[in-house]
């Protein structure tokens, strides 16, 4: 759906996006990250044409965004981290406006602003000046003028920034719902937000990307060894001796005891080494029954702090 080649941005000796590839499928979403000055925000603008980059191109859904801009833009929904709303308009002034804008039909617009209104929960404050409403409420207003003309594709900015976590929750419930019909590039700080949503991320430091795959995929790869967390009927002094002798454990350790005649024990494995069914059968060999087993992959965090930090010690 979305194609992003050789893309190169420069302000003046600075090189804000260097060289980057990517696509995005039809109905994907795909979570977009990286710190502070990673060149996040000028891709974006660059993706939806408000920028035009240095070189490289960008095509929607099979179009040059510069040799097709009307027709390619009209397949875009942007929400810009600070939403572009005249305060003075009330909701609905505003929404018509940017319909107009977009060149919704009459025909067309009222049963479309109904809907969208109805999706965003913002039709109680569709007479309410926009100066007057909530942080919450004016984020909805921005996400509903991104949503008229149904784009096929959805850009969001920091969706969610300066929200309460009631907020935070019922924005994420909403572009999850999007995503059933729309694809979504989702950029976000709040990073188990985007592990909850997205799909694939895609991890930039200084204009290049340093990591791309889906959450799961990356801390397999990333990390060095394999951690499992159980909860094992017994104490200590009967379990560790059978769990160490597993082959392909590198390091056992308890955690302490939660419930009452139970033991929680971390256990280490070598990287790739699978050792969930050799556990299950020492320990039911020991009649030591597994109450829990939990896997400790690498964080979101932990995943963009490595990437990043481990790009700039090279440079």
């Amino acid at each position: 759906m979305i194609q992003v080649e050789n893309i190169t941005k420069h302000y003046g000796q600075h090189v804000a996006v260097d060289q980057l590839n990517f696509t995005v499928k039809k109905g994907e979403i795909l979570g977009f990250l990286g710190p502070n000055g990673a060149g996040k925000s000028t891709t974006m603008n660059i993706i939806t044409g408000y920028l035009s980059a240095t070189s490289g191109t960008v095509k929607v859904d099979g179009m040059d965004i510069l040799e097709y801009p009307e027709e390619a833009k009209a397949k875009i929904g942007y929400l810009p981290e600070f939403p572009p709303l005249y305060t003075e308009m009330t909701v609905s002034e505003y929404l018509d406006f940017v319909s107009a804008i977009k060149k919704v039909t009459p025909a067309a617009k009222k049963a479309s602003l109904e809907k969208i209104m109805d999706l965003v929960k913002i039709g109680d404050v569709r007479g309410r000046l926009i100066k007057n409403l909530s942080k919450g409420y004016k984020q909805r207003v921005g996400l509903a003028q991104a949503l008229i003309g149904n784009p096929q594709v959805l850009i969001l900015d920091e969706p969610t920034v300066g929200l309460d976590p009631k907020q935070i929750i019922e924005i994420r419930n909403l572009i999850q719902q999007l995503g059933q019909e729309h694809t979504i590039i989702l950029s976000s700080h709040i990073l188990p937000e985007v592990s909850a949503v997205c799909e694939r991320v895609i991890i930039i430091n200084r204009g290049r990307i340093v990591a791309g795959d889906t959450p799961e995929n990356l801390s397999k790869s990333l990390a060095a060894s394999s951690k499992l967390l159980l909860r094992v009927g017994g104490a200590s002094e009967a379990v560790l001796p059978v769990l160490q002798k597993i082959a392909g454990i590198k390091f056992v350790e308890v955690q302490g005891v939660r419930e009452t005649g139970t033991t929680d024990i971390l256990v280490e494995a070598e990287k790739d080494k699978d050792i969930r069914r050799p556990i299950f059968k020492a320990l039911s060999q020991a009649e030591l029954p597994i109450l829990m087993m939990r896997s400790l992959d690498l964080t979101l965090e932990e995943i963009f702090l490595q990437v990043t930090t481990q790009q700039q010690e090279v440079s």
